[in-house]
């Protein structure tokens, strides 16, 4: 039977563990709604966008020019931007989003160069010796516009010099507290979604149609890419709060069981010792 110091240690241990564990989730929890907020709202403004270039694509005046970012070409390298978390104890997102991005990695036929967001990311790929073109770190809990540029210029720049031929975004998309998807979507060339009849506008445009779908573009690029980070921030806060919430009821646990162990042990200790006084008294009667 294990000493009752040791088990003293342990239970003193896992308690101390457990106290950290939960002042991480209050943290995560604090910061979890706004992050939420910010993913969810920033969806529509998205999606608006979305549907506007499609109606300037679609539309008679903008003539036979393709802008660079819409330009489909001959699939000769795949660049990836990989969004990942800077910090760990959040469950498994960073593993599913690595794994899928691996996965996919292995199924192409063609090189593949990587964008990094987040050290997970980073680490993760370098040990798989993959390519990285560039890397990010150190991104904030509640990011602007103006700090995920450098990102979407690096990624307009490489599709309109020719270095890349296809851009997927691969981040964990936020669907609840409880869920965090793994999404890989094609970022380059911009896509126009088709829309129907009864959602288009009558928009006007100036100064005309054309002029208009080359500013919007890369606007529509860099907001992808800011939307994205929303979401990762969102599904990381989700994450770490379920995560160290499990943590938290597994230690609790724990202490039950080591301090039911301890019980037994002191049980059997004081048992020992009454047998023992009880053999001396017997041992002086005789």
């Amino acid at each position: 039977m294990i000493s009752t110091r040791i088990l003293r240690r342990r239970i003193q241990s896992v308690e101390n563990t457990a106290k950290i564990c939960k002042a991480m989730e209050m943290i995560a929890t604090a910061k979890m709604k706004r992050a939420q907020d910010q993913a969810q709202a920033g969806r529509p403004y998205a999606e608006k966008i979305g549907q506007v270039i499609a109606d300037l694509a679609a539309h008679p005046q903008v003539g036979r020019e393709t802008h660079p970012l819409l330009e489909r070409r001959e699939v000769k390298k795949i660049g990836i931007i990989h969004f990942t978390t800077d910090r760990g104890l959040c469950g498994g997102l960073n593993a599913n989003i690595n794994r899928l991005v691996a996965g996919f990695i292995l199924e192409q036929s063609v090189p593949v160069t990587l964008i990094t967001i987040g050290r997970k990311g980073r680490t993760f790929m370098l040990r798989a010796g993959q390519n990285i073109r560039a890397e990010f770190t150190g991104m904030k809990d509640r990011p602007t516009l103006q700090e995920t540029l450098p990102i979407s210029r690096v990624v307009i720049d490489d599709y309109s010099s020719g270095e890349i031929d296809l851009v997927y975004l691969a981040y964990p998309r936020f669907v609840s507290t409880m869920v965090q998807r793994p999404t890989m979507e094609i970022l380059l060339p911009v896509e126009p979604v088709e829309l129907p009849p009864s959602q288009r506008g009558e928009y006007i445009y100036e100064p005309k149609p054309s002029v208009v779908l080359n500013a919007l573009l890369p606007r529509f690029v860099e907001m992808q890419v800011y939307h994205a980070i929303l979401e990762l921030i969102a599904s990381e806060q989700s994450a770490r709060m379920v995560a160290m919430r499990s943590a938290s009821d597994n230690a609790r646990d724990v202490i039950e069981d080591l301090t039911l162990t301890l019980n037994k042990a002191r049980q059997e200790t004081i048992t020992n010792e009454i047998c023992d006084i009880c053999g001396g008294a017997e041992a002086l009667t005789r």
